[in-house]
């Protein structure tokens, strides 16, 4: 019955008072979800780096820039990827438009030629909870990407104001040997609140499966990234997640119920990132 749970992950459900068989868990892609990555124009994915810190990271292309060559493998077009043969990752599609979202955790095959092909060693969907709807459309690349680098939140422009208006962003953490995964969050505009060099999250209900929080109880190290809609600027944060855990789950809109703190280290925002748009409804 715990066979796809790790020790953290069940952990995290007995301290939440949650039980969850996973029984929506696949060792391969069905075909919806094949279907579902080749349509997509960006993916979501989640790394460990060399010395054990998750990593989150998005990469974009025109729909059709993933693929899957059969029910165990999926390809991503994407060139000097970062990535290396035998590196844990997890992936997340998201479809703002019909809300639907689907995971995806496995090995790097290979990294070269332009393409990084990937070992499934699972695949499973996630509710629509919390996903605000909004419409993608692809725009010309940025003459200029600009990368800057900073320590905690720091001054650096536009950083705060763009956490303090999200909706929406998403969270990469590593269980050690466990693999590594990376999650959707979100929730009223400016749920996130900033205190600091410190982000305070709502914990809000879900799958019940608790990826996120039973991989920060083996290891607190996470990665944050947010996504500008407007300019298609990305923010990646590095910190360490404490996790309080009140009575139930939050709700959104209200105070109290289960939370947890980012305090961010280091962080880098690169703007002209993206060549792609997003409208809320």
């Amino acid at each position: 019955m715990s066979a796809p749970y790790h020790e953290g992950e069940l952990r995290a459900q007995a301290l939440a008072g949650e039980i969850s068989y996973g029984n929506g868990i696949r060792p391969s892609m069905p075909d919806q979800h094949r279907h579902f990555f080749a349509a997509l124009p960006f993916v979501l994915v989640g790394t460990v780096e060399a010395d054990g810190r998750p990593r989150a990271r998005v990469a974009a292309g025109a729909p059709g820039f993933i693929g899957s060559l059969d029910a165990h493998s999926l390809r991503i077009a994407v060139q000097d990827s970062g990535l290396r043969a035998g590196q844990a990752l997890g992936l997340l599609g998201i479809d703002f438009g019909t809300r639907r979202r689907n995971r995806l955790n496995g090995v790097v095959r290979s990294a070269d030629g332009g393409a990084v092909l990937i070992d499934v060693r699972e695949s499973f969907g996630n509710c629509p909870q919390h996903i605000v709807v909004r419409d993608v459309r692809a725009v010309a690349a940025a003459a200029e990407v600009v990368v800057r680098e900073f320590d905690g939140l720091s001054d650096e422009p536009g950083v705060r104001a763009m956490i303090a208006r999200a909706d929406t962003f998403f969270i990469a953490t590593s269980g050690g040997a466990h693999g590594v995964d990376i999650s959707h969050r979100g929730g009223p505009a400016g749920f996130v609140r900033i205190e600091g060099d410190t982000l305070i999250v709502p914990d809000f209900g879900g799958n019940r499966y608790f990826n996120t929080l039973g991989n920060v109880l083996l290891d607190a190290r996470a990665a944050l990234l947010f996504i500008d809609d407007a300019s298609g600027a990305v923010l990646e944060l590095e910190g360490r997640v404490e996790i309080v855990w009140d009575e139930g789950a939050a709700l959104p809109g209200q105070a109290g119920g289960r939370h947890w703190r980012f305090t961010a280290g280091r962080g880098r925002i690169t703007h002209g990132a993206l060549a792609l748009r997003w409208t809320r409804r």
